[in-house]
């Protein structure tokens, strides 16, 4: 008999994603991100060694109304995925974006799954955020602000308010209108938190058109923009996700000791930020040599317009420092996922360090500022499916022994 093709909708997808934990998928990202590095670091000292995953160049041609992605990857000792993403050419396309990831099995080969990946890219990304934010981020951040209307905010927000219930006070949305789809993730994400002030009386959702980068913010101030910049002055994580080709606000407005979240951008064309915030996060009084801390260098060089702009600047290579080499460096000094959890109180967290939860391991990130810009690493898509496959087998299972019609259906 052969095996059956389990199909996951957006619904199940959403079912058990609730399931996991602010800790869970911070873990999950960080095995991932230190595979990346490490297996960079493993390519330079031994080429010939044998590699423990594969991420292939994705595969781009156009349809009638898309722009299609085939991104293929691998992590041996986790499964062998590939996503599918159709991006809309018309500009006033605003559903979003199709996604679908086929999960093979790993003993027969053919396909074990089908899932409906369109809020997963987000889920997945939002937890890198998460852990950056946990690794170089401010402790107890009171305020965030949030650039942008769709499912990448929505996780983002989402996940951070999980993580830190007792610290966040207020959160301010930004969009360039108030749109359906800005109206939609508000109520989402409203109705995910109906018991928290923050979201049913804290929130606040502002409009705003950014200035061209030939404008001086001084000259052409509107009630808009003052509300924009009063929002961010007192912001301890600001999130951007958006596709915009000019900065959304200048660095002048963002105060220090902010944490900048950058997750928009994915050409060279496209900038979120302007040049002086990235070069904020690498400039320090101080003896040691701040860095800006990406999912990435060779992806976010390749891809990220902010960067590329600020190359042009003095930005340098070695001013950028992985994730996964932070993870990897934590190892290697014994710190483990648990003790990073420590400053978040994640409850079933083993607690073993008694030290100031508010000091960071790594001065590196000592600029005015800390950013981490992420533009997506294929890899983590084969972590965040399995694991949801994973997690529908388990739930099945449950159910069949319960005796109970499955929810989570399968075909054969």
């Amino acid at each position: 008999m052969s095996p059956s093709l389990l199909v996951l909708t957006g619904a199940h997808v959403n079912r058990i994603t609730s399931s996991f934990t602010p800790a869970y998928l911070q873990s999950l990202m960080a095995d991932v991100f230190a595979l990346v590095s490490s297996q960079s670091e493993s390519n330079s000292n031994n080429p010939t060694s044998n590699p423990t995953s594969y991420m292939p160049q994705r595969i781009v041609f156009p349809t009638e109304n898309h722009k299609v992605l085939f991104m293929p990857s691998r992590i041996c000792d986790m499964g062998t995925t590939m996503k599918i993403v159709s991006v809309p050419t018309n500009p006033g396309d605003l559903r979003g974006l199709p996604a679908s990831t086929i999960v093979l099995d790993q003993d027969t080969g053919g396909v074990k799954a089908i899932v409906n990946a369109r809020m997963l890219t987000a889920l997945r990304n939002a937890a890198g955020s998460l852990l950056s934010t946990n690794l170089i981020g401010p402790t107890h951040p009171t305020h965030i602000v949030a650039f942008g209307a769709g499912q990448q905010i929505l996780a983002h927000l989402d996940l951070h308010l999980k993580a830190y219930p007792e610290s966040i006070r207020s959160i301010t949305i930004i969009n360039r209108s108030m749109n359906q789809r800005f109206r939609d993730m508000v109520s989402t994400l409203r109705s995910r938190h109906p018991t928290s002030s923050v979201v049913q009386e804290n929130l606040q959702c502002l409009e705003w058109t950014p200035l061209s980068s030939s404008t001086a913010p001084s000259q052409t101030e509107t009630p808009n923009s003052r509300n924009v910049r009063q929002a961010l002055s007192s912001a301890s994580i600001i999130i951007t996700a958006t596709p915009s080709r000019i900065p959304l606000f200048p660095s002048l407005w963002v105060p220090d000791n902010a944490h900048v979240i950058l997750i928009g951008s994915y050409t060279k064309e496209m900038k979120e930020v302007d040049r002086e915030l990235i070069l904020r996060a690498v400039s320090s009084e101080s003896s040691e040599s701040p860095r800006l801390l990406v999912d990435s260098v060779d992806a976010c060089l390749g891809e990220a317009g902010e960067l590329l702009d600020a190359l042009d600047a003095g930005l340098s290579r070695n001013q950028m420092m992985e994730i996964g080499e932070v993870i990897l460096e934590r190892r290697r000094k014994g710190l483990g996922f648990d003790d990073y959890c420590l400053r978040q109180g994640f409850e079933g967290e083993t607690r073993t360090s008694s030290s100031d939860a508010s000091s960071h391991d790594f001065q590196n990130f000592n600029g005015p500022i800390t950013l981490f810009k992420s533009v997506g690493v294929g890899l983590q898509d084969v972590a965040i499916a399995c694991a949801v496959v994973d997690r529908a087998e388990e739930m099945r299972m449950r159910e069949a022994e319960d005796d109970e019609s499955p929810s989570l259906q399968s075909e054969s």
